[in-house]
């Protein structure tokens, strides 16, 4: 439980979801995990804050930090590694996990959920990441982790249900660009000892923002193995691991790899890959 030990985390989007469940991976390996969302002490639109994250963290012997940010706020996104590194001495791992998906048709779309379809997955990302690589870089290394999504693969023919009536297209193209992105900046970075790589679901998680888009009776995965996939993206050398595109239920059998509780104590079934995965996604994330 020490394979992070003295490394500082930036985790965005940490309130609730994927974004809670990496970060108490994270300190659970002995990480100090700086938490981000919107809500600090009083949930939003959605269940979770960061005092409840920051709670679970520390009621599992970890260290956490709690900074608000609103991400679509010039102003607070763009001092936020700043906050980060004053608050908890630097910074090592950035875990770009903050966005909430919104669904619709691209023929009537409106163009501000457009807009924030972009801002929150690739923006947003994009300004944490020029402000993080220089701090990396002083520290003589870093790992960045991009959250994409299954979606991101190209829909099989012939069209499902899903593909012709879930309104993902824009999203979905979104999450293929961060999946782009992470390989070409992993190659931009190799360089500095800066590991970029991605994790997405293998199939779908519960989460307070996604349940609104899973019908009631769809068979979900557990969020620990992309949290346990996500740490493993957290701590190997560039030059070892970069430029990877992974996904949760896959890596972990593919690398077979360990699979821990989010609080690090209890080890957990391998991963079963459901026969309704998409058949493209590869296991190794090559």
């Amino acid at each position: 439980m020490n394979l992070l030990q003295d490394k500082i985390a930036l985790v965005t989007g940490a309130s609730r979801g994927i974004g809670r469940a990496i970060a108490r991976r994270l300190a659970s390996e002995g990480a100090t995990v700086v938490v981000t969302a919107r809500s600090l002490d009083r949930a939003g639109e959605f269940a979770g804050t960061l005092h409840e994250t920051v709670a679970l963290i520390e009621a599992a012997g970890g260290r956490a930090i709690a900074l608000a940010a609103d991400l679509e706020k010039p102003a607070e996104r763009d001092g936020l590694v700043a906050r980060t590194v004053r608050a908890a001495g630097g910074l090592d791992i950035l875990v770009n996990n903050a966005g909430i998906a919104d669904y619709a048709p691209t023929a009537e779309m409106p163009m501000a959920m457009f807009d924030a379809t972009l801002d929150h997955y690739l923006r947003a990302p994009f300004a944490l990441i020029q402000q993080a690589v220089p701090e990396m870089r002083r520290r003589g290394a870093g790992w960045i982790v991009m959250v994409g999504s299954c979606t991101a693969l190209p829909p099989g023919k012939p069209y499902d249900i899903f593909a012709r009536l879930g309104g993902a297209t824009v999203y979905a193209a979104a999450k293929a660009a961060v999946h782009r992105f992470t390989q070409g900046l992993a190659a931009e970075l190799q360089a500095d000892d800066i590991a970029v790589n991605a994790v997405a679901p293998s199939t779908a998680i519960s989460t307070p923002g996604a349940d609104r888009w899973t019908p009631a009776d769809y068979p979900t995965e557990p969020v620990e193995y992309l949290a346990e996939t996500a740490l493993a993206l957290c701590h190997r050398p560039a030059a070892e691991r970069t430029g990877l595109v992974t996904y949760s239920l896959h890596f972990p059998l593919a690398m077979n790899l360990p699979v821990h509780s989010l609080d690090g104590r209890e080890l957990l079934p391998p991963p079963v890959i459901p026969p309704y995965a998409h058949t493209g996604i590869s296991g190794t994330g090559e």
